[in-house]
């Protein structure tokens, strides 16, 4: 049980949670105007997990044919049977368990959003088959973050969490895009959708671009709107430069460092961010 548990962790890339958990970290806490209480920071992370691990368990089970058929994709674990689809119907069952207890556990507004935010993030692995925009779709799903977890400690709409999440929406879009490169060709033989398929791949790195410009736009927005300043607008600052070399790595001809720009600078842009709101707020209230 513990190693079909591990296998599913490693399907899921449960340690890519990391991608929204900073954005997550910094609507609380501002939402707290400090920290959270303990019980309100372990729901939250709760929350989290159970909501990515769900979403990325049925994107491995809607996508198993799919990936069989793909060489980029055919070592994952459904495709080579390390786990079987009832496992993986277990976990996806048991996430979702986790997922729904912890926002009751929160307040009765994050409770009563839930099941539209559990369609959301479960909706977006059947996109590809509907529209190419597919990766606006998962772009909503991780900009729910920041504000489920605003709401989460204050239950009433406010602009900063609409800010962060508008952010978060175009980024992800645009690093998505740029993943969906690699399948271009396989996408149009099996009739998946995606923007690199419509449309190529030289005009899909200029789209990618298009949105990360506009996801620093929202990001410095708190600065004017809100009086944000100091260390949070440090952190923009440096996110500038970490998406110019993220679209540096990857060329029309030349898309083998897609997974260094996908994974290891996208981390860094969370984790920075979140670095400098905190510290921000940390110098605006103290450390109380």
């Amino acid at each position: 049980m513990l190693r079909k548990i591990l296998v599913v962790l490693e399907m899921i890339k449960f340690q890519h949670t990391v991608f929204a958990l900073p954005f997550a970290a910094v609507g609380a806490a501002y939402a707290a105007e400090g920290l959270p209480t303990a019980g309100q920071c372990f729901w939250i992370l709760l929350a989290m997990v159970g909501g990515r691990s769900a979403a990325m368990t049925f994107n491995r089970m809607a996508d198993a044919r799919f990936d069989a058929a793909n060489p980029r994709t055919a070592a994952r674990a459904l495709p080579r049977g390390l786990v079987s689809f009832r496992f993986a119907t277990g976990f996806l069952i048991a996430s979702l368990a986790l997922f729904f207890l912890s926002a009751g556990m929160l307040n009765r507004l994050v409770l009563a959003l839930s099941p539209a935010a559990a369609a959301v993030i479960l909706g977006y692995s059947i996109m590809k088959r509907i529209t190419p925009l597919s990766h606006f779709a998962l772009g909503l799903s991780l900009a729910m973050a920041p504000v489920g977890a605003w709401l989460a400690i204050r239950p009433e709409p406010a602009a900063f969490p609409l800010l962060l999440g508008a952010a978060v929406f175009f980024w992800v879009a645009g690093f998505d895009i740029i993943y969906a490169c690699e399948d271009v060709e396989f996408d149009r033989r099996t009739g998946l959708r995606s923007i690199p398929a419509a449309v190529g791949v030289p005009a899909s790195l200029r789209i990618a671009m298009a949105c990360h410009g506009t996801a620093l736009a929202l990001l410095a927005a708190p600065t004017i709107f809100l009086g944000l300043g100091g260390w949070y607008l440090a952190a923009v600052a440096l996110i500038a430069p970490l998406l110019a070399y993220e679209h540096a790595l990857v060329r029309p001809d030349d898309l083998r460092r897609v997974n260094q720009a996908f994974f290891h600078v996208n981390a860094a842009v969370g984790l920075t961010l979140a670095g400098g709101a905190i510290l921000e707020l940390w110098r605006r209230t103290g450390p109380g």
